[in-house]
Order: structure tokens, then sequence, then C-alpha cells
């Protein structure tokens, strides 16, 4: 990786922790497609390293709102998730995992813009996880689908539970990603250049936690999300 590149990559992972690090979702929305743009070897296996040490620092801090019953639902739905994304990376091609990237990056922002109210009961917890664990395996992102079912909890409940889900969720995918060929030490040692950026920007979301309002940051995560899949997809196609 070259040096403009590397530092392009430890701005965007840093903002995309502090992100996280302060409404409890984030990362890899904002962070995947503008990632995919700087270096597409960066996703989705180097930036679940830095996803995972992200979660577990933030689970530890927030390990008191943790919802172990509701953990319990929405990991089942993660396994199937995991499971179909799996069999659909076995046979992608190149240019078809390009332009299901991007396609899976709008859905997401799809999610997290609509406002249908969504409560956290057994059958929503299992179907978000199902959806979160495919969209988790194939692109890193896998927040909007459980974050929406928490949009109205509390903003420590959202870390926390958020947080617990995340670290099962990507040992998961990283061991399905490891099964087909797409992770290895190439992945942990790209993942190792991201983790400055993440600690750093979980180290300022210490200081933002609480003064960072969601309704602020919500559209503009959106935007850059959005415009950054469609550079992704339209890059193939033109």
């Amino acid at each position: 990786m070259t040096l403009p590149a590397f530092a392009a990559a430890t701005a965007v992972i840093s903002a995309g922790a502090l992100l996280q690090g302060t409404v409890g979702f984030g990362l890899a929305l904002l962070a995947a497609p503008l990632l995919y743009l700087v270096d597409p070897r960066l996703v989705p296996g180097p930036l679940m390293v830095s996803s995972l040490v992200l979660t577990l620092l933030m689970a530890r801090r927030e390990w008191h709102a943790v919802q172990g019953r509701d953990l319990g639902w929405s990991l089942t739905g993660r396994v199937a998730g995991t499971v179909a994304a799996v069999a659909v990376l076995a046979v992608i091609t190149a240019r078809g995992m390009d332009l299901l990237f991007g396609g899976l990056v709008l859905a997401a922002v799809g999610l997290t813009a609509q406002g249908v109210t969504l409560r956290p009961t057994p059958s929503t917890l299992v179907t978000a996880g199902a959806v979160s664990g495919f969209m988790g395996t194939m692109t890193s992102i896998g927040g909007p689908p459980i974050a929406l079912l928490y949009q109205h909890e509390s903003a420590a409940r959202i870390r926390g539970t958020l947080s617990a889900f995340f670290v099962v969720g990507v040992l998961m995918s990283i061991g399905a990603l490891a099964l087909v060929g797409r992770f290895g030490m190439s992945e942990v040692r790209l993942g190792g250049l991201l983790l400055p950026g993440t600690v750093l920007g979980y180290w300022v979301s210490h200081h933002t936690t609480g003064r960072l309002a969601e309704r602020h940051v919500r559209p503009a995560l959106l935007v850059v999300s959005g415009g950054a899949a469609l550079a992704v997809i339209l890059r193939e196609l033109l």
C-alpha cells in the first residue's frame, strides 16, 4: 500500500471508529465503500479485523448495558445469514462482487435512512441477524439491520448490545471468509495497518459520547456512504 493510500485509509477508519464509538454503529457503513475506493483489498477481511478490535473495546466499556436474551436470538439469525454468504462467495466473480458490494452498501444506506419503527422481538431479531450475517460477511457492513431494531432504545443499550453482537458476528464472518479462501495472513497484515486509526477514533469517542447527536450525524453518513457505493458501481459499469 502506498503512503497516500495508507494516509487516506487511516483517516477513513479513524472517522468510522469515532462514529461507532459515539453512537453505537457506523464504522463499516462509513468506511467500507470509501476503503474499497482506496484499495479493494481492504474490504471485507481487513476491515473486519479493525471492526473486531473496536467492538471488543466497546463491549468492554458498555458491558453493563448488554441484553443477553437479545443476543441469543440475533446470533441464531447471524449463523444462517453467514452460511448463505459463504455459498455466494464460493461462486461469485470479481465483477459480480464489485456490483454486489455496491448494491449491498446502497441497501444498508436505505435501511439506515428509512423510518419504519421495529422493536427487538424474537422474530425481528432472528430476521435482522440473518440479514446482518449475509451483508456483514459479504461487505463487512452488518450494522444497519440490527441497529434498526434499537433506534429507539437508550444510547448505552445500543452501544453495548450491538458491540457484543458484532464481536461474535465478526468472528463468524472471518471464519466463513477463511473457509472460501478470502481471509488469511494478507488480510491480517492489512487489518493491522488499520488498527492505529481504529484506536485513535475509539479514544476520541470517549470525549464525544453523549455530545454528538445521531440526528446530525446520520444525514452526512448516508450521503457519504451512498455516494461512495455509487462510485464503486459506476467504476465497474463504465
